[in-house]
C-alpha cells in the first residue's frame, strides 16, 4: 500500500468537546427513563430549590441531581442513609465529562446500612448510659493547654487554630494527627483520645473533622470511639462536620460544638473578657474595704459620743484624788500605832528601872512579848482592813479607769492644749493632736481635705 493511500484511510482526529457531545447523546438515548435503586449521601439542598445527592451501593455510587419543579411535592425531605427508588435519565455535563442522573421522581423504600447500624449503635450505647448526663463532666474555665485529635492537613485544624489564636493567645494547643475518615480512622481518633489521657498536663480535648458526607463521618459512628471519649478522665468536646451533622461521638462527648470553630470559641475566652472580669473584681474589692472603713469609722464616732466618753476625765480625777487620801490615812493610822507603842515601850523601861532586876526583867519580858503580839495583831488588823479598803477602791478605780477601755482598742484624743476631742469641730487641719493609746501616744496631724 503506498503512502498516499495510507494518508487517506487514516481516521479523522475529533476534539473533546465532540466526544463529550456524541456520548451525552448517546446516553441520554439509551437511558433515557430508567429505574435505579440506591441509598442517599451527601445530601444538599440548594439556595435555589435544586436539591443536589449522591447515590450509591456496596461498590459503586452516582451523582444525582433533583430540580425544584419535581421535588416541590416530596416529603418528608430526604436524609442520608435512606434507601430510595428513583425515575431518571442519565445525563451528561459536557464542559466537566461528568455523568449524572437527573431525577424525576424519588420513592423511600427504607432505611440504608449505614443508618441502621447508626441506629443499632445508638440504641445500644444509650442502653449502657454512655449518653446520660449523670457523666458529663464540665468544662474548664480557664483551660491553659488544649489536645486536638483530628487531621493537620484538614480545614478543621486550622479553623481551630485561628480561633483560639484571636481570642486568646496565651492558650497552647498539642494536636495529634490522625485519619479522620477511611480505613483505620476510628482507630487513629481512639488512640489519640487515649495519648492524652497519659499526660497529665491536658485540661480539654477537642475531637473532630470539618463537614462531609455520611461516608466521611462514619469514623465519628464507631464503637471504638465512642468508648474512649466515654473512658477519658479529660472532658472532651465532639466537633463533627456542621451544625446539622450529628454523630454518636456527640451523644458521648462531654459537650458537643456545632463546628471546629464553635469548639475553639468554647474552650478559649477572650483576653479582654479575662482582664475586664479581673478589673471588676478589683473594684468590687475596693468598694467593699472602703465600705468596711467608713462603717467602722461612723461606729467608732458613736462609741465617742458616749456620756462615759465624756466624764471619764472628771471620774478619773476624783478616783485618783479618792487614792491620795487613802494612802494618806492608811500612813497617818501607821505612824500613829507606831507612837504609841514607843511610848508604852519607854513606860516599861521606866518601871524596869524602879523594880528588882531579876523579877522586872521577867515581868518586863512577859509583858514586852504580850505588847509584841498585841501590836503585830493591831497592826496586822488595821493593815489588813486598810488593804482590803484599798483593794475595792483600786479594783473600782480600774473599772471606771480609761485604761481598762484603752486596752480594747479604742484611744483618747487630745488637743495641743491638752483638751479632750469630743468633736470634729475642736480640731482645725493642720492642727496637732495627741492620741493616747493603751501603751504610749501618737502624735498626728489632722488632714488638710
Amino acid at each position: 500500500m503506498s503512502l498516499l493511500e495510507l494518508l487517506i484511510n487514516q481516521p479523522q482526529a475529533i476534539s473533546v468537546s465532540e466526544l463529550n457531545a456524541q456520548i451525552k447523546d448517546l446516553l441520554e438515548r439509551e437511558f433515557y427513563d430508567i429505574l435505579v435503586t440506591g441509598e442517599i449521601s451527601n445530601f444538599k439542598a440548594h439556595s435555589s430549590g435544586h436539591w443536589y445527592f449522591t447515590l450509591k451501593d456496596e461498590f459503586s455510587q452516582i451523582r444525582c441531581a433533583l430540580f425544584r419543579q419535581q421535588n416541590l411535592y416530596i416529603r418528608p425531605k430526604p436524609t442520608d442513609g435512606l434507601k430510595v427508588r428513583l425515575r431518571a435519565r442519565v445525563s451528561l455535563y459536557e464542559s466537566r465529562g461528568d455523568y449524572q442522573l437527573v431525577v424525576s421522581s424519588l420513592e423511600y423504600i427504607g432505611k440504608g446500612d449505614l443508618q441502621k447500624a447508626f441506629e443499632a449503635l445508638q440504641a445500644k450505647l444509650l442502653a449502657e448510659g454512655l449518653f446520660d448526663t449523670v457523666h458529663k463532666k464540665p468544662l474548664p474555665k480557664y483551660p491553659l493547654l488544649i489536645g486536638i485529635v483530628t487531621s493537620h492537613t484538614g480545614a478543621a485544624i486550622q479553623d481551630i487554630l485561628q480561633v483560639l489564636y484571636r481570642r486568646n493567645k496565651s492558650i497552647n494547643v498539642v494536636v495529634y494527627s490522625s485519619k479522620v475518615q477511611g480505613d483505620g480512622a476510628a482507630e487513629e481518633i481512639a488512640e489519640g483520645i487515649n495519648y492524652f489521657n497519659t499526660r497529665q498536663d491536658i485540661d480539654v480535648l477537642i475531637v473532630g473533622r470539618g463537614g462531609g458526607s455520611i461516608e466521611d463521618l462514619w469514623p465519628f459512628n464507631e464503637e471504638i470511639v465512642a468508648r474512649a471519649i466515654f473512658a477519658s478522665r479529660i472532658p472532651v468536646i465532639s466537633a463533627v462536620g456542621h451544625e446539622i451533622d450529628f454523630t454518636i461521638a456527640d451523644f458521648v462527648a462531654d459537650h458537643r460544638a456545632p463546628t471546629p470553630s464553635v469548639a475553639a470559641e468554647i474552650v478559649a475566652a477572650r483576653q479582654d473578657e479575662l482582664i475586664g472580669l479581673v478589673n471588676y473584681y478589683q473594684e468590687t474589692l475596693t468598694q467593699s474595704i472602703e465600705y468596711f472603713l467608713l462603717r467602722e469609722k461612723n461606729s467608732l464616732a458613736n462609741l465617742r459620743s458616749k456620756p462615759g466618753f465624756e466624764y471619764l476625765p472628771k471620774q478619773i480625777s476624783q478616783s485618783k484624788e479618792k487614792l491620795i487620801n487613802l494612802t494618806h490615812r492608811l500612813e497617818t493610822a501607821f505612824q500613829t500605832q507606831l507612837k504609841k507603842q514607843n511610848e508604852q515601850l519607854a513606860l516599861l523601861c521606866l518601871r524596869l528601872a524602879t523594880r528588882e532586876l531579876r523579877s522586872t526583867v521577867l515581868e518586863s519580858k512577859n509583858e514586852v512579848q504580850k505588847m509584841e503580839m498585841h501590836l503585830q495583831q493591831s497592826f496586822n488588823k488595821n493593815l489588813q482592813q486598810m488593804t482590803d479598803k484599798f483593794l475595792y477602791l483600786v479594783t473600782k478605780l480600774e473599772s471606771l479607769s480609761p485604761l481598762a477601755v484603752l486596752s480594747r482598742g479604742y484611744a483618747l484624743v487630745w488637743t495641743s492644749d491638752n483638751n479632750l476631742v469630743k468633736r470634729p469641730t475642736q480640731v482645725a487641719p493642720g492642727d496637732k493632736v495627741r492620741v493616747q493609746l493603751s501603751e504610749g501616744e501618737i502624735i498626728c496631724i489632722r488632714d488638710l481635705e
